[in-house]
């Protein structure tokens, strides 16, 4: 019972900290953990951040990663690395040279 509070807190933590804006996916995420379907909650949580192409910063996401490891789900933060600010293509932004 311990540990299904711990990841319903979890997801609930990072749904409230998510870039998200859309009520209906928000909603949406709430219903699933509300079912008990936290693991499903997190995948469809990601899966719309990616969709709509929203912003991260890195911290949030190595949150998302550790989540994911916790939750069993770990191919549901697959390519959000691309999402983190500051970065192209999963790759830190460098000065050009001359």
């Amino acid at each position: 019972m311990q540990r299904y509070q711990y990841l319903r807190a979890l997801v609930s933590q990072l749904l409230e900290e998510s870039p998200l804006t859309s009520a209906e996916v928000i909603d949406d995420v709430r219903h699933l953990m509300s079912l008990g379907e936290e693991e499903l909650a997190f995948d469809t949580m990601c899966s719309w951040i990616y969709e709509d192409a929203l912003p991260i910063t890195s911290a949030y996401y190595a949150r998302l990663v550790s989540a994911a490891e916790e939750l069993g789900t770990p191919r549901s933060t697959d390519r959000l690395d691309e999402l983190v600010e500051g970065r192209s293509g999963g790759v830190e932004d460098e000065p050009l040279r001359p």
